[in-house]
């Protein structure tokens, strides 16, 4: 990226696709204006009125699916299966929004002392995203269709690297009959954003992305009083109980970890794998690894893509290499490979200690960390020695037993039982501790970025 445009690059080829022109600062302010202006029309629509528009959408992103897939995949590198996967969940989500929207924003009724009382769920304003490159499509859908369903308006700051899929989500939006200037895309700075975060006429600010740039965001939104929600990093525990299903754990285990090439919040990262289970796990688990076949994205066999950018790939490389300076042990990969495309092999380390960064930190990449427990209880106190707390997992038969120990005892945000999944859109998204706050997807993620208006009538 230069002062003047945004360049996308195949991390597949290492080519440059696109070259996109940045905007002025009258340019990014005027783009501001034009969604605040479409918000005060778009806010006078019926729910129904907006679930019908939003229903169009899903329509749309089944249309475009291929061509969009095939983006995502050029743009970021992620497999192709699972930039179709991806696809489908956003039309999906759009699907249940619209289907359960109006119900869920519905006035509410409510007995006060002397009168009646009615609490409306009604739009604030612009709403200001900013969002990672990891799931081009999803990251920008998870915020802006809910907000859409309430009545505000929408801006969206995407990674540089997937430039094209911002705009192309935007083009689909109005070809499936939103208001055009509604959404706008943003081709800015770092520091134009700061400049968007102080507009009087954004009312919030949404991020997903590193912890450290959450707390730069969230002071700065703080400091002009602007609503937030954070959806940060974490290094997501999954927890092998003593009376785990093996099989199944290791399965899920290696599926988790390599998903959209290991470039995840929630990614399964840390196995905490009682004594009992633990060499039988790691065996598996390596012989696992050494099965995937890394290559081209857009081939079906292939488990394994390349990393988004050289330089990510250069940060997971040092974090290996700084956890094995420290002692731990590399038992599967941890080579960078002689050939074209940001590729890194599915790498396990064990011996994991507090200290390392396969311990304490996020590894955005195919790697994993295995770490041995003494029984189920101090599986539990090491995944919850992080200062992270986005999602997490259990492999128990115990089931009631194990909804216990999540609900109860894991400090985190979200739990799978004896499976791995990222994302439903019935069920709240988000994390605790240095994982953010608030939460997407269902009734309160759509209940984020309203205002509770609560209006009291005399009797």
């Amino acid at each position: 990226m230069t002062d003047k445009s945004i360049k996308t690059t195949n991390p597949l080829t290492e080519r440059t696709l696109e070259s996109y022109a940045m905007m002025s600062d009258d340019e990014a302010m005027k783009l501001v204006e034009t969604s605040h202006e479409a918000f005060l029309e778009w806010r006078l629509k019926s729910h129904e009125e907006r679930a019908e528009v939003i229903a169009a959408i899903a329509e749309e992103l089944r249309n475009s699916k291929e061509e969009y897939a095939q983006l995502m995949t050029d743009e970021v590198g992620k497999l192709l299966k699972d930039s179709r996967a991806e696809i489908d969940l956003c039309a999906h989500i759009c699907d249940y929004t619209a289907k359960n929207g109006p119900e869920i924003l519905a006035d509410e009724e409510h007995d006060v002392p002397d009168g009646r009382g009615l609490v409306t769920y009604s739009p604030m304003g612009v709403i200001y995203g900013i969002q990672p490159w990891n799931f081009p499509c999803y990251q920008a859908i998870r915020y802006s269709i809910a907000s859409l369903m309430v009545g505000n308006g929408i801006l969206l700051k995407h990674s540089g690297n997937c430039t094209g899929s911002g705009l192309m989500l935007r083009d689909i939006y109005e070809r499936a009959g939103l208001p055009k200037g509604l959404f706008g895309v943003l081709l800015i700075s770092h520091d134009q954003s700061d400049k968007i975060i102080e507009h009087d006429l954004v009312r919030g600010v949404t991020l997903t992305g590193s912890d450290k740039a959450g707390r730069t965001v969230a002071q700065k939104a703080a400091a002009v009083t602007k609503k937030t929600v954070m959806e940060l990093g974490s290094n997501d525990a999954y927890m092998v109980f003593d009376d785990a299903d093996l099989d199944l754990a290791v399965k899920t285990c290696v599926q988790g970890r390599l998903f959209n090439n290991g470039q995840t919040c929630v990614n399964a990262k840390r196995f905490i794998v009682t004594e009992k289970n633990y060499d039988a796990f790691v065996e598996g688990f390596v012989d696992a690894f050494n099965a995937v076949i890394m290559g081209d994205p857009n081939e079906d066999e292939s488990g394994l893509g390349p990393l988004v950018s050289s330089s990510q790939r250069e940060q997971v490389h040092k974090q290996v290499e700084e956890s094995v300076a420290k002692g731990a042990k590399i038992v599967v990969g941890g080579q960078i490979p002689e050939r074209t495309g940001w590729f890194y092999p599915a790498t396990a380390l064990v011996d994991v200690a507090p200290g390392q960064p396969a311990y304490d930190d996020e590894i955005f990449g195919p790697v994993a960390s295995i770490i041995k427990a003494k029984d189920d209880e101090d599986a539990m106190q090491i995944a919850n020695d992080s200062r992270y707390g986005l999602g997490g997992g259990i492999f128990s038969k115990d089931v009631d037993r194990a909804i216990k120990m999540a609900s109860v005892h894991f400090d985190t945000g979200m739990v799978n039982i004896n499976n791995y999944a990222i994302a439903s859109p019935d069920m709240p998204f988000g994390g605790v501790k240095n994982s953010g706050y608030g939460r997407e997807h269902g009734e309160v993620g759509l209940k984020e970025f309203v205002n509770i208006k609560s209006i009291t009538i005399a009797s």
